[in-house]
C-alpha cells in the first residue's frame, strides 16, 4: 500500500508540473481528491489491512496527501499569478476616454405622495397598518355591508380567485381585521394595493388605496369633516378649498364625497375639471352600524368615521399627470421629472 501512495503522489507531482489554466487545475484536483479520487479510493482500502499495520499506513496516508495538498496549492497561486500578469500585458485601458455618466433617479411620484401622506397621519396619531391582498369575500364585501346583489361583486369588477377568495378590491378589510384586534377609541390607516380588472387613462388592475377609520364614544361629523379638511389641504396646499357632497356608500351612513379645487383654473372652471372648478378627491362617511358590529364593537356605545382615496389619483391632481398608465411604464422621461 505504501508503494501504491508513493506512486500516487510521484503521478500527482508530474501532472501537477504540466498544468496551465484553472480548469486543467480543478479537473486533476477532483481526480486525486474527489468523492472517487485515488486518495479517496485507497482510503478505503485501509479497512482491509490488518489491525496492527492499519494506523501505521494511515498515518503514511495522511503525510502524504498533506504534502500533495500543499503542492496543489502553491501550484494553483502560481496558476492564477500567471493569468493574472498575461491579462495585464494584453490587455490596454484607454484613460482618455470620457467616463460613464451616472444618471442621478429620484424618488417615484407615488412614493413621494405616499411619504407626505404617512407623515401626515402620523403627526395627527393614526396607527398606519396594512393586510393581506389575497381577501376573504366575506371580508371584501359581506362584512363592509355590500349586498350580493352589488355591481362591484361581478366577475367583471373583481378578480376572483375562488368562490370565496378574491384579489382585494380596496383596504377596507384592514379596517375590519383591525376592529376585531383592536378595542375604541382608535385611529388607523390602511395603505396598500388593490386590484380591480380595468385600464385605461383613469385604471389601471392594479393601484394603491388609502383608507383612514377612527372610532370612539364622542366621534361625530364634524371631527371627520374638521380631520379631512386638514389632511387635503396639507397635500394640496392651505390655499387650495374643499366641499363635501352627500353620496351613497354601502358601508357608510351618511355618506359624503369631497372634493378639490381645481389647481389649473383655480375654481373658475376649465378642460381638467370640466368646467365645474372641482376635482373629486375621496368617498367618506359615518361608519355604518352593521360594518361595526362586523368588527366586533357596539354600534348604540361608539360611533366611527371613515374615508377613502386612491393614491394615483391624487398623485394626478397634484402633480398635473393625465394618464393613470404613466406610473407603472417606467418611461425615463416621465419619471426623471420628479
Amino acid at each position: 500500500m505504501i508503494d501504491k501512495l508513493n506512486k500516487i503522489k510521484e503521478e500527482a507531482l508530474k501532472e501537477l508540473e504540466e498544468l496551465s489554466t484553472t480548469e486543467d487545475f480543478n479537473e486533476i484536483k477532483v481526480k486525486y481528491f474527489g468523492k472517487k479520487g485515488a486518495f479517496t479510493t485507497i482510503m478505503k482500502e485501509l479497512g482491509n489491512v490488518v489491525a496492527e499495520k492499519r494506523k501505521e499506513m494511515g498515518q503514511v496516508a495522511n503525510i502524504i496527501k498533506n504534502e500533495l495538498q500543499v503542492k496543489f496549492d502553491e501550484r494553483n497561486s502560481l496558476i492564477k499569478e500567471a493569468i493574472k500578469k498575461k491579462k495585464i500585458e494584453t490587455e490596454t485601458i484607454d484613460i482618455t476616454l470620457p467616463g460613464k455618466v451616472i444618471e442621478k433617479s429620484s424618488l417615484h411620484p407615488l412614493t413621494k405622495t405616499l411619504i407626505d401622506i404617512k407623515e401626515i397621519v402620523s403627526e395627527m396619531g393614526f396607527d398606519i397598518v396594512d393586510g393581506p391582498e389575497v381577501e376573504e369575500v366575506q371580508l371584501n364585501f359581506d362584512a363592509l355591508n355590500i349586498p350580493k346583489t352589488h355591481l362591484s361583486r361581478e366577475i367583471t369588477d373583481t378578480f376572483y380567485i375562488t368562490d370565496d377568495v378574491v384579489l382585494r378590491t380596496q383596504t377596507s378589510p384592514v379596517q375590519i381585521r383591525y376592529m376585531k384586534e383592536h378595542k375604541p377609541p382608535f385611529k388607523m390607516i390602511s395603505i396598500g394595493k388593490v386590484y380591480r380588472p380595468d385600464y385605461d387613462v383613469s385604471h389601471t388592475p392594479m393601484f394603491h388605496q388609502i383608507e383612514g377609520l377612527m372610532v370612539g364614544e364622542d366621534v361625530s361629523f364634524a371631527n371627520f369633516k374638521a380631520m379631512l379638511e386638514s389632511i387635503v389641504q396639507r397635500i394640496f396646499g392651505s390655499d387650495r378649498n374643499v366641499r363635501f357632497r352627500p353620496h351613497f356608500f354601502p358601508f357608510t351612513e351618511p355618506s359624503a364625497e369631497m372634493d378639490v379645487e381645481c389647481g389649473v383654473c383655480k375654481g373658475k372652471g376649465c378642460r381638467l375639471c370640466k368646467h365645474t372648478g372641482w376635482l373629486e378627491i375621496l368617498g367618506s362617511g359615518m361608519v355604518n352600524i352593521k360594518v361595526l358590529e362586523a368588527g366586533d364593537i357596539d354600534g348604540n356605545k361608539y360611533q366611527g368615521f371613515a374615508f377613502g382615496m386612491g393614491v394615483e389619483r391624487i398623485t394626478m391632481l397634484k402633480y398635473g399627470i393625465d394618464d393613470l398608465r404613466a406610473f407603472f411604464e417606467n418611461d425615463i422621461r416621465f419619471l426623471e421629472q420628479f
